[in-house]
């Protein structure tokens, strides 16, 4: 089952969350997760959609909107997916990227991005849900040196 968590979600979602905070490099602290997430509900500036099974939590989306200036449209980056290990294999992330999908198609915004590791397996999963790699455009980055 899929849902869109709110703010009572957090305690569920804070261990999934941190679970992916510790696959791309970082050290857990699941106090913060779970501070960091309760800001970005507060704030409104989250949407999150939890995955469950037997009503325990097994994977995560989380959305943020943003702004296209060009197309004036609003967009909604992908910005975290995680399936925990025990639940892969089984559509769960599937699931959840069309959860995503027909979140954004409800609001009627222009698309969902999304930018992962080029070794992430995942991308056949994309790809195979009608997503398209952007080869036309480069990213860039500059991180604060503080």
């Amino acid at each position: 089952m899929i849902k869109q968590a709110t703010v009572l979600d957090v305690d569920l979602i804070a261990p999934l969350f941190d679970a992916y905070r510790v696959f791309y490099g970082q050290e857990s602290d699941v106090e913060a997760a779970k501070d960091f997430l309760l800001e970005r509900f507060r704030k409104g500036e989250n949407v999150i959609f939890l995955a469950l099974e037997n009503e325990i939590p097994v994977g995560f989306t989380q959305l943020y909107a943003t702004f296209s200036s060009v197309s004036m449209q609003q967009f909604y980056i992908l910005n975290d997916l995680f399936v925990a290990p025990k639940a892969r294999k089984k559509g769960v992330g599937e699931q959840l990227l069309n959860h995503a999908k027909d979140f954004c198609q409800l609001k009627n915004g222009k698309g969902l991005a999304l930018e992962t590791a080029t070794d992430n397996p995942a991308q056949k999963l994309y790809e195979r849900l009608g997503w398209e790699k952007d080869e036309a455009y480069l990213h860039y980055f500059w991180k604060n040196p503080q």
